[in-house]
């Protein structure tokens, strides 16, 4: 393809502008001629920060009916991605979706049902399949270096996480819970690692502990209340675990917020949730093998540390040092890899992707993160949902019952 690849971005929050909208504008065989969202304000704003004069569009079904288009980026909250996916590939437009796919099984689905009609693609922004220390995770157990493998364990330690409790993940209604919206990128890797096994039961516990009212983390005075946003906040200067927004103030600030109401900066504490700060799930699946996802938002560290156990050995991967150890059964001899630090977020994993993406929609590389490894993923997030939620074992044959 001579021509540039043009996309139109759905949602410009960060990861729509500063990932994939820089991204994109810092390629030569690619351009964003269009933006959509339902705030005009924070598309004007995001624009010129990125330098670029696209057109703008309140709705997706307006932006897919007059612009000529390539491919759409969805980075709209997750509640939203069934609705903006089936509008634009029945406009016969390629899609890359920011995990997850949908929020349920059913949204799935549906998804896959208009890709099949359509014959348009759909890749799902799985980011950690591109990052190279999972990479090298991966080629170690395809080569059988660890023999077959039947137990996986991830802990996720997200310093950054309890960000989520001042904007609209913290709300269930619109990102499905925190299973989805953050594990599914992890039980993704699961069943990538394990080559794509079924997945047949889930079991999770999670809920707030520490991210309420009574945590707040510095001492209040007499008839001066918090909150409640961060940057009208009197506590501001002292508060631990303020989410400066500063420097995005023409995006988020109080002139967007009068369009649409949207705060970015909530209290943390006193905003209102129905998502958990840390909780475990545990999946098994039909091979017999089993895995264990940990998500702890309230951390002074930030890493995603893996551990992989075969008849043959284990091995282990850290995505903050980039280091990867093999250990074999029966020897003291350990192995470990050091990974070169690459350039781009994630660890170099979203140039990664957005790259494998334009590469799939010009024919040069088939499409190996399918909507079907998407529905998997969100069924294991949404199965751990309802495990939480109703305190019990859950089957994922239910969820996929008419």
């Amino acid at each position: 393809m001579n021509e540039k690849v043009k996309f139109g971005i759905v949602g410009v929050g960060s990861r729509g502008l500063h990932a994939f909208g820089r991204m994109i504008c810092d390629r030569q065989d690619a351009e964003v001629v269009a933006m959509c969202d339902t705030n005009r304000i924070r598309m004007e704003a995001g624009a010129a920060r990125l330098k670029i004069t696209p057109n703008f569009y309140g709705a997706i079904t307006d932006m897919v009916k007059h612009e000529k288009l390539d491919a759409v980026v969805i980075t709209t909250p997750d509640f939203y991605h069934e609705q903006c996916a089936v509008e634009a590939l029945e406009a016969g437009v390629n899609v890359l979706i920011d995990k997850p796919l949908a929020t349920s099984v059913k949204g799935c689905r549906h998804i896959i049902a208009t890709a099949e009609k359509t014959g348009k693609t759909v890749m799902i922004g799985f980011n950690l399949r591109h990052n190279a220390v999972l990479k090298k995770l991966k080629k170690i157990v395809s080569e059988g270096t660890l023999g077959k493998v039947f137990l996986i364990e991830n802990r996720e330690f997200y310093d950054g996480g309890r960000t989520y409790m001042s904007r609209w993940n913290r709300s269930y209604e619109f990102c499905g819970g925190l299973w989805i919206h953050k594990g599914s990128h992890d039980f993704d890797v699961f069943q990538w690692l394990l080559d794509f096994p079924k997945p047949v039961k889930v079991s999770s516990f999670a809920g707030i502990n520490v991210l309420d009212d009574k945590h707040i983390p510095f001492e209040q005075e007499p008839g001066k209340k918090p909150g409640p946003t961060c940057h009208e906040c009197p506590y501001r200067e002292t508060c631990p675990d303020r989410y400066d927004i500063t420097d995005e103030m023409d995006r988020w600030g109080d002139e967007a917020a009068k369009l649409d109401g949207y705060r970015k900066d909530l209290c943390m504490y006193l905003s209102d949730k129905t998502v958990h700060d840390n909780g475990i799930a545990m999946v098994e699946y039909d091979n017999g093998a089993r895995a264990s996802h940990m998500e702890c938002f309230i951390t002074p560290i930030s890493d995603r540390r893996y551990t992989v156990v075969g008849e043959l050995g284990q091995a282990e991967a850290s995505l903050t040092d980039r280091i990867v150890t093999v250990r074999p059964r029966w020897s003291k001899e350990v192995v470990t890899y050091q990974i070169p630090d690459e350039r781009g977020g994630h660890g170099g994993a979203d140039p990664n992707l957005l790259d494998t993406f334009i590469k799939v929609i010009t024919g040069v590389l088939p499409n190996t993160s399918t909507t079907l490894h998407g529905m998997m993923s969100t069924a294991v997030g949404q199965a751990a949902e309802l495990s939480r939620r109703e305190n019990r074992t859950v089957f994922i044959e239910e969820l996929f019952r008419d």
